[in-house]
């Protein structure tokens, strides 16, 4: 059976919002907002919530700093996963990755394709894991972080979420 399993407990995590934009302030930021709320919604602490623009060095030094700092678990960005010349985000974290979460980017697409059908095509959606530090990369529009956070992530960051979850793997990440 897969789902939430009431019976076991609820294990917190530590999660770095990342807003990319080149447009976006803390007032017109609906995406990190939304993210925000449905983060401390579902039980998780926020550690970081910032806006850097589309730059392929501010967003790889801001992950950077948080993939090294010990109070976050997990970084979700949301913008610059697009196809124009400021979509920077990919190339901007990808290197960092140790390993890829494959499965994240066909999920999402499965979902953002019943939202927005043919149009998912646009996004360039990954994940990834980096100094014991999962990392993910939704676009920047309020449905997809929605559709990233309600359908996807937000089930794998439940400890209680069976027959697996991202966060009963967290103290086996840094295993050689």
């Amino acid at each position: 059976m897969h789902g939430i399993n009431e019976s076991l407990p609820f294990k917190p995590v530590r999660i770095s919002i990342l807003i990319v934009s080149d447009t976006r302030t803390e007032e017109t930021d609906t995406s990190g907002h939304t993210l925000s709320e449905r983060i401390r919604a579902a039980g998780h602490e926020v550690a970081h919530h910032l806006i850097v623009p589309d730059d392929k060095a501010a967003i790889r030094n801001t992950v950077s700093a948080w993939i090294a700092a010990p109070d976050v678990d997990v970084v979700i960005t949301s913008g610059g996963t697009g196809l124009t010349g400021r979509d920077v985000t990919p190339e901007a974290v990808m290197p960092l990755f140790e390993k890829t979460i494959e499965g994240f980017s066909v999920i999402f697409h499965m979902v953002s394709y019943q939202s927005v059908g043919l149009s998912t095509l646009q996004s360039r959606a990954v994940a990834g894991l980096a100094n014991s530090t999962f990392i993910f990369c939704l676009p920047g529009s309020t449905g997809a972080v929605k559709d990233g956070w309600d359908k996807v992530i937000s089930f794998q960051l439940d400890s209680r979420h069976k027959p697996c979850n991202l966060v009963e793997l967290m103290p086996r990440l840094a295993e050689i």
